[in-house]
């Protein structure tokens, strides 16, 4: 596989970007199934995984965390390794004893296994993206 260098990546980036700001089909759905695993948070499991193009990743799959001002998750460990990005709003999260804001468009990773807590401390609904990475 050939390695990608910063400039290839912006280039990627950029090319995404710019598909994102296309005018979607109209008569397009996606179907999701939402779960409310803690007070104020629904969890947005989107139908569907992709086959992953990444080393150790069999598929991929995406769902949104919605939490409402004021709520929490419960820290549980992961599931298995997951990109995550806030589209929406602003969270503290607390990751292995480490404590950061995720505000809007941040990114960070968690491995399979990790203990991770999202509090909304903000006064707007705030939405994590979360990709997951299945092996």
């Amino acid at each position: 596989m050939n390695k990608i260098d910063r400039r290839s990546a912006l280039g990627i980036g950029l090319a995404a970007a710019s598909a994102a700001m296309m005018k979607p089909a109209a008569a397009q759905t996606t179907s999701y199934k939402d779960t409310t695993p803690w007070p104020g948070v629904v969890v947005r499991a989107y139908d569907g995984e992709t086959p992953s193009l990444i080393p150790g990743f069999r598929t991929v799959s995406m769902r949104d965390v919605i939490m409402q001002p004021g709520s929490k998750t419960m820290g549980p460990p992961m599931m298995n390794a997951m990109i995550c990005h806030i589209p929406e709003g602003e969270l503290r999260i607390e990751q292995e004893r480490k404590t950061f804001t995720a505000k809007k468009n941040f990114v960070w990773t968690c491995n399979k296994d990790t203990k991770e807590q999202a509090h909304n401390d903000g006064n707007v609904v705030a939405i994590m993206r979360i990709t997951d990475l299945k092996a």
